[in-house]
């Protein structure tokens, strides 16, 4: 398989040691020096994009993949304002779209973990609920779309929280995550049950890339010769 790099930076790197141990060919690798190169990308001689660059340039990157009916698998956050527009043009254009905030197996398992919890935790008031996620400092988006990802899956199943918010608070009913950036750090998520009596924590940590990166691949490897809208919910089977 053919597969575009969209953003070369460390992910990118990692994503193309993973894909050609698993045998693929990389067709390009499009970094801000070359960005003109996006214009040669076309179905000829791509099979699939992946795109992890910055929530400044996702959306036209995708954008033109799916203009080009050039499959193209999504893991930079922040843009998320946008998501469905490109889903209608993906529909439109009868091209394929994955987007995922995280392609680590073991944090959409982790998703999972989490939205259980929280369907039971809707039922004890007198537990308050915060969310802590820590990055590397190069992240630029903050809350990481990980975290927000698991605010969603919190806030579907305890119902007394009805939106995120930044640490601090200034209400109740605002879900309040602490998002801290730090050197060398791949991923931290953790969410957190508090009452006056105990604490219940689940946590999340990346110790490499290398869960991303592999996820994106196997991504890219689902995605390929499809149409439509897909997830980690999609690949996995969750």
């Amino acid at each position: 398989m053919k597969i575009a790099l969209l953003g070369y930076g460390k992910m990118g790197k990692t994503i193309e040691q993973i894909a050609l141990q698993r045998n693929h060919e990389i067709s390009y690798r499009i970094d801000v020096q070359n960005i003109s190169d996006l214009q040669l990308l076309s179905k000829k001689n791509t099979d699939v994009a992946i795109e992890f660059t910055s929530p400044h340039s996702a959306y036209a990157n995708v954008r033109f993949c799916v203009d080009q009916q050039i499959p193209v698998v999504c893991g930079t956050t922040g843009w998320l304002d946008k998501k469905t527009e490109i889903e209608q043009a993906c529909l439109k254009q009868k091209s394929a779209f994955f987007y995922a905030s995280n392609y680590s197996i073991g944090v959409n398992i982790f998703f999972q973990i989490n939205e259980i919890l929280a369907k039971m935790m809707n039922n004890y008031p007198d537990f308050d609920v915060q969310m802590e996620e820590i990055h590397h400092t190069q992240k630029l988006d903050k809350p990481s779309g990980t975290a927000v990802t698991l605010a969603e899956g919190i806030m579907k199943n305890i119902f007394r929280k009805t939106e995120w918010a930044l640490s601090p608070v200034i209400d109740s009913k605002q879900l309040e995550i602490n998002a801290l950036r730090e050197e060398n750090v791949f991923g931290i998520h953790s969410v957190n049950y508090t009452s006056a009596i105990d604490t219940i924590e689940i946590k999340h940590t990346a110790h490499s890339r290398q869960g991303f990166a592999t996820g994106a691949v196997l991504a890219a490897e689902f995605l390929a010769g499809k149409t439509g809208i897909f997830g980690m919910n999609d690949l996995l089977a969750l």
